[in-house]
């Protein structure tokens, strides 16, 4: 079969699991991102099958989401807590900002290697000082390495810890600034306790493109005077709580009369 980059295609030997999309082609090995899992892959170019695939426009997930927050209009008005989103893949960075816009939040987006965050990280917090901060991109658990437990046998994990850390050492409080750290099969204990409000992976499964940011918009749209409903937030990611966990936390959002 004619495959090329760009195409849509699934893999035989994984009984046609997953959607991916071909990045780039060598030597009959073919690059493959996923179409909504943040993954990473590559196969040999006999294994693959061409599929069909529309880029979803994420109206789903932005319906449910505006569901879920109900504001009421007609007395209030409301400030949402401010969104930084650094991921290393520029085509989720781009799916996750137009998510935030349908969702009318207002989030800045950079796209940074995620060997590069760690760096980088307290500049950016110091210019767009945000209330909400979404580290994330790609990861993945190497079974190979190493152990469960063991830092060194993810592919950013420790990158992700190590920015983790950073962000805190710029603001402590688990309060005034919500982290969303993680990615696909990240190490979610280290993630914790480096300092994360949320993260990914408790079963070291894949997520989602938008779970983070989905994560990121529930925060913003909650009260800032309340603790958050942890296990309504974490249902609304695609996996639940075997994809993304976290901590009691309050919300970020100011509300203010008259409207």
């Amino acid at each position: 079969m004619d495959i090329k980059v760009g195409d849509y295609v699934t893999r035989i030997s994984h009984k046609n699991d997953m959607i991916f999309k071909v990045i780039s082609i060598e030597n009959d090995i073919c690059y493959l991102k996923g179409a909504n899992i943040r993954l990473y892959a590559d196969s040999n170019i006999e294994d693959l099958v061409k599929v069909s695939f529309k880029e979803s426009d994420d109206s789903d997930i932005v319906e449910r989401i505006k569901d879920s927050t109900n504001l009421e209009r007609d007395d209030y008005f409301y400030l949402p807590g401010k969104i930084l989103h650094i991921d290393g893949d520029n085509e989720y960075l781009d799916r996750c900002l137009k998510y935030y816009n349908n969702v009318n939040l207002m989030a800045m987006g950079i796209c940074e290697d995620e060997v590069d965050m760690p760096n980088k990280i307290r500049n950016y917090l110091e210019e767009y000082n945000p209330s909400i901060l979404v580290i994330t991109g790609h990861d993945a658990y190497y079974k190979k390495k190493g152990g469960i437990n063991d830092i060194n046998s993810y592919k950013n994990s420790a990158n992700f810890v190590k920015t983790v850390k950073e962000a805190r050492k710029f603001e402590k409080s688990h309060d005034k600034l919500i982290i969303i750290a993680g990615a696909c099969q990240s190490d979610y204990e280290e993630l914790i306790k480096a300092g994360a409000n949320f993260a990914s992976s408790p079963k070291r499964i894949n997520i989602h493109a938008l779970d983070p940011a989905i994560i990121a918009s529930r925060m913003s749209l909650s009260d800032i005077n309340k603790d958050i409903d942890l296990k309504d937030i974490i249902s609304s990611t695609k996996y639940g709580k075997e994809g993304v966990g976290g901590i009691i936390t309050k919300g970020t959002m100011y509300m203010g009369y008259p409207r």
